[in-house]
């Protein structure tokens, strides 16, 4: 009898840990996800452009952020829109409403390419509300030496950050996003920070590299995420304000150099009803555009990666794009959605306050028919309750054996 009664415990036990019919299943292991890649400053700089299709992004969970559509390398478009415009030659490009987030047509929309001085938009983003603008900046000789576009500071110079902010954006500085990085801590700081905001909006495709945009080995960005980036930019009030200043003056240096006015460069600046727009050029990125417009309430942005000026410039395929998208049936379900920082899960610790660059990026959701999140530590609790009533059957039999007394038989003077 004791024996029986032994198994019988036993098989109850190990019935306790199994799912309960109709039950899900629980995974054998936490899901896996992949490492952010990461920009190497060490490597050869990329001179060329692609001759392939590059890697395609995802979460790092592995998902498509913005829904399964949206992985395609061709063009997708929503049911309900006019055919697309012939002129469009870009590799990657997308439209979507910036209201409603979703993604009229996309092509490539994953694609990680070179974003060349598209990058700013989030050096914009990320450093304006960090430094304060009245803040007045001395240049030095490698402000004044930066490779690429330069505004014209020269060292020794002073000028504020709020100027500096409008020579990053208006005239596409690479001088300025030099002065603006070492005033924020220095450039691997502001790499570091900016990648940190990238994957607090959920572009998990974008690796910055340098805050100016400049090509290096493993930076990159793409369709969808430039997208996401440029409507936080819009969202922002101060840093919107600042895609919309139509000139400034850059203050003389006794000397070394005369004063001068700059204009802003948005070759979309005359569109109807345009928010501002950001330009790219490299050897390796070719030219890149993002940019936005609204009209009767509905803002849609638009960004075109990897494109020749031949037969159409990037800003004019934009455009093309624009006219388009504005032509698709307001409240379109399109073929994805521009995602929240909400539609995220949030790392298991809250980010500290000065980013680093090995700060993990907040996780996309998990699909609605994984298992649930409380399953596991459901399943573990039955698991140690019946190890301890297993434990304890088998201490109170060595007892009986130690005592002589009978099953259930209780302790003695009760």
């Amino acid at each position: 009898m004791r024996r029986r009664g032994t198994a019988g415990f036993l098989i109850g036990a190990v019935l306790l840990l199994l799912p309960l019919p109709g039950a899900a299943a629980a995974p054998s292991a936490a899901p896996t996800t992949s490492a952010r890649p990461t920009a190497d400053t060490s490597a050869p700089t990329p001179s060329a452009p692609l001759v392939t299709p590059p890697p395609r992004g995802t979460a790092p969970d592995g998902s498509t952020v913005g829904g399964r559509q949206l992985g395609a390398r061709g063009t997708v478009f929503a049911a309900d829109a006019p055919t697309l415009p012939p002129g469009v030659g870009a590799s990657a490009w997308l439209v979507a409403d910036a209201t409603s987030g979703a993604v009229l047509a996309a092509r490539d929309a994953h694609g990680r390419y070179y974003p060349a001085s598209t990058l700013k938009t989030l050096t914009l983003l990320t450093l304006l509300h960090r430094l304060d603008p009245a803040q007045v900046v001395e240049a030095t000789e490698d402000d004044e030496r930066v490779e690429g576009s330069r505004v014209g500071l020269v060292a020794g110079g002073r000028y504020p950050v709020s100027l500096l902010f409008e020579a990053l954006v208006l005239q596409s500085g690479n001088d300025a996003a030099s002065a603006l990085a070492r005033t924020a801590g220095g450039e691997q700081q502001t790499v570091a920070a900016m990648n940190a905001t990238a994957a607090s909006l959920g572009a998990f495709d974008t690796v910055a590299g340098s805050p100016s945009g400049l090509d290096v080995a493993g930076q990159t960005s793409s369709a969808y995420d430039l997208a996401l980036i440029f409507r936080a930019v819009l969202e922002d009030p101060a840093t919107a304000a600042v895609l919309r200043v139509p000139s400034a003056t850059i203050p003389p240096v006794e000397g070394r150099s005369p004063g001068f006015q700059i204009q802003n460069q948005n070759p979309l600046a005359d569109y109807p009803g345009g928010l501002g727009g950001k330009t790219g050029f490299t050897d390796a990125a070719r030219h890149t555009f993002v940019t936005a417009a609204e009209r009767d309430g509905r803002r849609l942005v638009v960004s075109v990666l990897d494109t020749e000026n031949v037969p159409l410039r990037a800003a004019d395929q934009a455009a093309l794009l624009l006219d388009w998208g504005f032509a698709v049936p307001a409240g379109s379900p399109g073929v994805g959605r521009l995602v929240r920082p909400d539609d995220l899960l949030p790392t298991a610790a809250p980010a500290p306050a000065a980013p680093s660059s090995s700060e993990p990026p907040r996780m996309a959701a998990p699909p609605a028919d994984e298992p649930a999140p409380g399953l596991l530590p459901a399943l573990g609790a039955a698991a140690v309750l019946s190890a301890t009533l297993l434990g304890a059957g088998l201490a109170r039999r060595r007892r009986r054996r130690r005592t002589g007394r009978p099953a259930g038989t209780g302790p003695p003077g009760r």
